[in-house]
């Protein structure tokens, strides 16, 4: 469907994006993640037509895009701050692509409001200011804005960004909806790893212009291919020689010479002993209640080791006190020194 072929991006003597080969599937929801300043709303940009490459092409549906003028390129788009008419009303923000390719009028009414419908707009929130409207809202005008001209594509930059959290986390829900509904080919740009983990079909993580992996949510959190990414995805623990030299006389296929990385929820507490599990003593610092959840800050061999245990309302443990904290080497992920896998911006 969308096809970045050896891309280079150059503004003067800074390379922003280093040969990036991306594909997205049709009626993928894909999302580029990263940092700020790792390149991926520059590969948006490129997508859409806002920035040309220094090297590579644009291919969409087939054809070659790379040097098509933005407004021909049949991809929707958008912008963070959702890039609205202010004064004008609701409908006439989203009829003013239609009203620019001339469609007559009686066409324009029936596309706005068929849109309208779809994102849950109302009659009479139509006939409103855009600035009378709530963030959520206005997202949802940005939305039809973008879907009314049907595109094959749409793109985002970030559209939940300047939300407060909660509606953040509902709108993530509807978009998510209103993308399987249309069954649109959406590309999306975040820098919140939940945002991106909820959302996506695949995720592109992003760093300094380089792509360091792509794959499903899954795979990027589970399976990270480099250091970076297990750091940047999600929380996780670094374990510091003690702790991985018992887990070699214990047997584990791990080597000191690398980083060694486990995710929080992967540590137990107190768990029954079984073989392969390594079994250590530690001592509760600090408990985070949340609810479904508890996280502890447990010191273990003059290490902390940070652990996520689901609330059972029955073991819960207390500050001061001593646990044994449980580690299986085969949740352990780890990497050379020095680590660059993946960043050969393949995709």
């Amino acid at each position: 469907m969308v096809k970045l072929n050896d891309i280079v991006v150059k503004f003067g003597d800074f390379t922003a994006l280093h040969h990036i080969n991306v594909e997205v599937k049709e009626g993928e929801f894909f999302t580029f993640l990263g940092p700020s300043g790792c390149g991926k709303t520059t590969t948006l940009r490129t997508i859409t037509g806002f920035i040309e490459p220094a090297q590579g092409t644009v291919i969409v549906q087939g054809a070659d895009i790379t040097h098509v003028p933005i407004e021909e390129r049949n991809i929707g788009i958008v912008f963070q701050s959702y890039a609205l008419f202010p004064t004008m009303t609701v409908y006439d923000n989203i009829a003013f692509g239609l009203r620019i390719k001339k469609n007559k009028r009686p066409d324009v009414d029936r596309k706005v409001r068929e849109i309208a419908q779809k994102v849950d707009l109302s009659d009479e929130q139509l006939q409103k200011a855009v600035s009378q409207l709530s963030g959520g809202q206005q997202q949802r005008v940005a939305i039809a804005r973008a879907l009314v001209n049907e595109p094959a594509i749409i793109c985002m930059d970030e559209p939940l960004s300047n939300l407060d959290a909660r509606l953040r986390v509902q709108l993530r829900n509807e978009l998510k909806k209103m993308q399987r509904d249309f069954g649109i080919t959406t590309i999306y740009v975040t820098h919140d790893q939940e945002e991106a983990l909820t959302l996506s079909d695949r995720i592109a993580v992003f760093n300094d212009g380089f792509i360091e992996q792509v794959g499903t949510p899954n795979e990027i959190y589970n399976h990270s291919n480099s250091e970076f990414v297990c750091n940047f995805i999600g929380d996780i623990n670094r374990l510091e020689s003690g702790i991985v030299e018992k887990m070699i006389k214990a047997g584990a296929a791990i080597r000191k010479e690398e980083y060694n990385y486990i995710r929080l929820e992967r540590v137990h507490v107190n768990e029954p002993p079984r073989d392969g599990l390594l079994i250590l003593d530690g001592v509760v610092k600090s408990q985070e209640y949340y609810g479904l959840y508890i996280k502890y800050t447990i010191d273990v061999k003059h290490q902390i080791v940070r652990v996520i245990e689901k609330n059972d309302g029955v073991k819960i443990y207390d500050p001061g006190e001593t646990v044994k904290i449980c580690i299986d080497p085969v949740d352990v992920m780890a990497y050379p020194h020095g680590d660059v896998s993946g960043r050969d911006g393949n995709a």
